[in-house]
């Protein structure tokens, strides 16, 4: 769902769901996103955290700066990561040529940008890889253009897949990319909360058409923790 209007889409956005759910969020946080604290990529599925009040939207919003928020996304992607798990600690701004996607940037032309990554199960007949993502920072894209730079673009992202690439023999059905978990502290009771919710059915979906590709030789692996 788009956040807010704009060129192109002037309703179905989630700033009117949320005006319309919840009134009193009108002008928290400014008029085009009515208490919205942070965003999701289009075509992402998953949890997303909104403020009734001004003090709340200030709290939470200070605690994403202060990088306390914890964001956990489930991923599908091109390819088997190696390491199964790491950090990506790369600065990511507006891509050089094309100003409508973010890119990895040297230092000092980009902003600091930090992702965790474990390969959860592996499906070497596609090849693809299922992952958990953590968020440090909350930039543009993130996930998406930190794993398209590792060489594992996420499945269904046409925005960052090369052209080289060719996508799989299946339909991931859109972006194959979901926010699943979500914790902070309350803004109101002052008490670690958090949240969960499981992909939807389209990833479901896509994770079985992945595992029922591997033969009975070949099964889909996962690491051992």
């Amino acid at each position: 769902m788009v956040v807010h209007p704009g060129a192109g889409q002037a309703g179905g956005t989630l700033a009117a769901a949320v005006l319309a759910h919840a009134p009193e969020t009108a002008g928290v946080g400014g008029q085009r996103r009515p208490g919205i604290v942070h965003r999701l990529d289009k075509g992402t599925s998953g949890l997303l955290v909104v403020a009734k009040t001004r003090p709340a939207y200030d709290s939470l919003v200070a605690q994403l700066a202060a990088r306390t928020v914890a964001r956990r996304y489930l991923v599908v992607v091109h390819g088997l990561p190696t390491p199964g798990d790491g950090v990506i600690d790369a600065p990511i701004g507006r891509h050089p040529r094309d100003r409508v996607r973010m890119a990895v940037r040297p230092p000092g032309q980009g902003r600091r940008a930090v992702t965790r990554y474990r390969v959860l199960e592996r499906f070497p007949a596609v090849p693809a890889a299922y992952l958990e993502a953590r968020l440090e920072t909350g930039r543009t894209h993130q996930i998406r253009v930190h794993l398209a730079a590792r060489g594992h673009p996420v499945l269904g992202d046409d925005t960052y897949r090369p052209r080289s690439l060719p996508r799989p023999d299946l339909d991931p059905e859109g972006l194959a990319l979901h926010a699943a978990e979500l914790g902070f502290v309350h803004p109101l009771t002052g008490q670690p909360v958090a949240f969960a919710v499981a992909p939807p059915p389209r990833m479901a979906r896509l994770l079985a058409r992945l595992r029922g590709l591997e033969s009975p030789t070949t099964p889909a692996r996962r690491p051992a923790r």
